[in-house]
């Protein structure tokens, strides 16, 4: 007897399947996503695939058109500007919100996660840069008590996933100013700075990234990233 399985895990199972595909560019921007062909490469229905695109639709990373369907939403240049000018905003907030609530143990591990980015800039691979990058944030934000906002920055990081492997491909530079800026972040908790003082530091963290970036498109011209 086989036990079938709910409704609403196909769907996460979709999700998965598909914002995985998305994020790593295997399915690149303008990449027709036909529910049946993805519901027959998962054995399932196009009743969870449809949800399935409905949530990555409403995370800016699939987009609808009518005569067309759903597709992976386009690149476009000016959005990578206003998602890090969003994220600065909301990651600034949740990392504020969070700070009064770390523990020792929290800060250890951002501590040890910033080692291994700081180990890692004598062989420099964005990719993995940005990975731990990730990781490092997510420990400092994690403790904040608004899941609104964190959903928020979460979404922000999986649409920069989409429009660019890593910032730090086109300004590596920009990795040593980051993990010193690091330090300074998670000093400012141990030391029980203001929450308002954290949250700017986390904001302005972010924007530096952005402002090299910027730079370097003034400096070398508009360009794309795969």
């Amino acid at each position: 007897m086989t036990t079938e399985v709910p409704a609403n895990s196909k769907s996460q199972l979709a999700y998965e399947w598909l914002r995985d595909r998305i994020v790593s560019h295997r399915f690149t921007p303008g990449y027709r996503l036909v529910l049946s062909q993805i519901a027959g490469e998962l054995g399932i229905s196009t009743v969870p695939v449809r949800e399935a695109i409905r949530r990555l639709e409403a995370e800016g990373l699939v987009t609808f058109e009518k005569n067309i369907g759903a597709q992976v939403a386009l690149v476009d240049e000016g959005e990578y500007v206003t998602t890090m000018q969003t994220l600065a905003v909301v990651e600034g907030a949740a990392t504020g919100f969070s700070a009064p609530l770390l523990t020792k143990e929290d800060l250890a591990r951002a501590h040890a996660v910033n080692k291994r980015l700081r180990d890692s800039l004598e062989h420099f691979d964005p990719r993995r840069f940005t990975e731990l990058n990730e990781e490092f944030h997510a420990i400092l934000f994690g403790r904040c008590p608004n899941e609104h906002i964190t959903d928020l920055v979460r979404r922000g990081w999986s649409r920069l996933r989409m429009l660019r492997d890593s910032t730090f491909s086109f300004v590596p530079g920009r990795a040593v100013e980051s993990v010193a800026e690091h330090e300074h972040i998670v000093e400012l908790i141990a030391d029980g700075a203001d929450p308002i003082e954290v949250e700017l530091a986390a904001r302005r963290h972010r924007t530096a990234t952005l402002d090299a970036f910027l730079r370097f498109q003034h400096d070398h011209g508009s360009g794309r990233s795969g």
